[in-house]
């Protein structure tokens, strides 16, 4: 046998026994623990809040092993009931280190403040009733043998996918999004989606938990090879594309006006006035070339547009001389119409100002927000929840209305984009992939409600995910951070971003789209058909579900 043949094979046969006497140790680590009640309940919260551990800003991988021990824990339940609970406990741990900054939002206003410990409690409990679901869907229908490690994944992937879209739906860090956008492990979002992309990391983890069951050992570690294999391919394949990735710029110029604006320092007469001087100071800094576009982020001023560029106002005064002849201007602003009734209603805006010269700002195209946030822009049971003193976030006379779906604008002076606001950029799907397609995605932000906590760092992640599945570049504008330049691979571009707390612009050329992403064309396709084929195995149980 020549030389690398032998040490090729003996490396196998140890990587294979360290794979086997951790497997046994495990199963037995496993066996002990679940005698306990309490223990149960420990390692159910240790899977959830490890995994969570997986996403940014924390980026420990390692953390993915959360989802195996999930698994596990549902399989030894003796009950669908159990596995639910197992399910809750991990997803409340899981969403308890994700979200536990919109506790943030609430301290803003100290009359709200008594909502803050409610909100960071109840919503990881609410969310967490899908992970329940999944877990307790899993230890309804899985099959015996080594085939469940594609089942308990495509039940995962399917309560996933519906957290994202039930009562308009929470995305915030699906499982895919624990590889940092960007990243070689990110890439493969481009063809299946971020959903798609978390099924495969959920499998191929998952493999490792036949280790710890029952089962032929070789076939046991032939799993959890496969496993590996897999993981290594997300990175390699994306290595592979990244090293291909080359960024060419067009001749449009953006610039990004971060003000490093707090979000409760907004509400006075005197904040108001230095707030308008910020952004039109920032606006007008001279650079090495004059920008085509200019990008304030989403609520920018403590106004509506009615009362900032109504007749006679200063304050549209000052921006339209801030704003050059020929140049683009997208603010975000709240806006007021009278409705049908006659009643006024209120949206959350994105407008592009554009100076014609002698004539001042014109509105060129207008952007109303179609996604609203529960809370935060609008109150859900509104009659209910005002009675026991609980209001919406924004300081607005009433309610946001959702505007039309997603659609691109056409800038006089730039090529054609597709607006996303704040949390909108959470959302796959609604920028156009083939037909319609416009060249870059604009994410005006107010990420001030969240301060410097993990947040704003989460949201630039989510948001970059949207690059990589439609090969189109991302300008994110926030008050105070994170603004960032993403190419359509989903990386922060080197030097073009502001980080939180940080106050300036960022000059940059627009990068050119690439071609159309295979998740651009076919949407969730993919997803849907790998979720379809991880749940046929179940099929031939489902006529044994009574005896579970």
């Amino acid at each position: 046998m020549p030389a690398w043949a032998y040490r090729t094979h003996t490396r196998f046969r140890m990587t294979a026994e360290l794979l086997r006497t951790s497997g046994d140790a495990l199963n037995q680590a496993l066996n002990r623990a679940l005698d306990g009640r309490l223990a149960r309940i420990g390692l159910a919260l240790v899977a959830g809040i490890a995994a969570a551990l997986a996403h940014p800003p924390f980026g420990l991988l390692p953390g993915l092993l959360g989802y195996p021990l999930l698994m596990l824990l549902a399989e030894r339940s003796r009950t669908a009931r159990g596995a639910f609970w197992m399910g809750w406990l991990a997803g409340f741990g899981y969403f308890g280190v994700g979200c536990w900054w919109v506790a943030e939002a609430f301290l803003v206003d100290p009359a709200q403040a008594w909502m803050a410990p409610f909100a960071a409690s109840l919503l990881p409990a609410g969310i967490g009733l899908f992970w329940g679901a999944a877990t307790a869907l899993y230890r309804r229908f899985a099959p015996e043998g080594l085939l469940r490690v594609l089942v308990f994944p495509a039940c995962f992937a399917l309560l996933e996918w519906l957290r994202g879209h039930v009562l308009t739906g929470f995305p915030w860090n699906p499982a895919g999004a624990s590889w940092a956008a960007g990243s070689a492990g990110s890439q493969f979002a481009a063809v299946v989606g971020v959903y798609g992309l978390g099924f495969v990391t959920v499998a191929a983890v998952c493999a490792f938990a036949p280790l710890a069951g029952a089962g032929t050992r070789k076939a046991r570690i032939g799993v959890a090879l496969t496993g590996t294999a897999v993981l290594a391919a997300l990175v390699i394949g994306g290595t592979v594309r990244l090293a291909g990735a080359q960024v060419r710029d067009t001749d449009t110029l953006i610039r990004i006006v971060q003000a490093d604006v707090q979000q409760e320092s907004k509400w006075s007469p005197e904040a108001y006035r230095s707030i308008v001087d910020r952004y039109v100071n920032l606006t007008a800094r001279p650079g090495a070339a004059r920008p085509d576009v200019v990008v304030w982020p989403e609520g920018a001023l403590p106004a509506s547009f009615n009362d900032v560029f109504a007749p006679g106002s200063p304050d549209g005064v000052a921006i339209a001389r801030a704003v050059e002849p020929g140049q683009t201007l997208l603010m975000g602003l709240a806006r007021a119409e009278a409705g049908p009734d006659g009643k006024a209603r209120y949206y959350n805006s994105l407008f592009s100002l554009t100076d014609d010269g002698p004539a001042g700002l014109r509105v060129t195209a207008l952007y109303d927000k179609y996604r609203l946030v529960p809370f935060g822009e609008f109150l859900p049971l509104g009659g209910l929840m005002g009675a026991i003193g609980v209001r919406s976030l924004v300081h607005m006379p009433a309610d946001f209305s959702p505007g039309p779906r997603p659609a691109p604008i056409d800038l006089p002076n730039a090529p054609r984009v597709q607006p996303l606001i704040c949390y909108e950029s959470l959302y796959p799907g609604f920028t156009p992939g083939a037909g319609g397609r416009p060249s870059w995605i604009v994410n005006v932000s107010n990420d001030a409600w969240f301060g410097a906590t993990s947040g704003p760092i989460q949201h630039l992640n989510l948001a970059s995910y949207r690059a990589i599945e439609t090969g189109l570049p991302v300008v994110r504008a926030t008050p105070t951070g994170v603004s960032a330049m993403i190419d359509p691979w989903g990386r922060v571009i080197d030097g073009r971003h502001l980080d939180t707390g940080e106050s300036g612009i960022i000059d940059a050329l627009l990068p050119e789209p690439v071609a159309i992403t295979p998740y651009g064309r076919a949407g969730d396709l993919f997803f849907w058909l790998m979720v379809l084929a991880g749940l046929s195995p179940a099929v031939a149980s489902l006529g044994n579900w009574r005896r579970r």
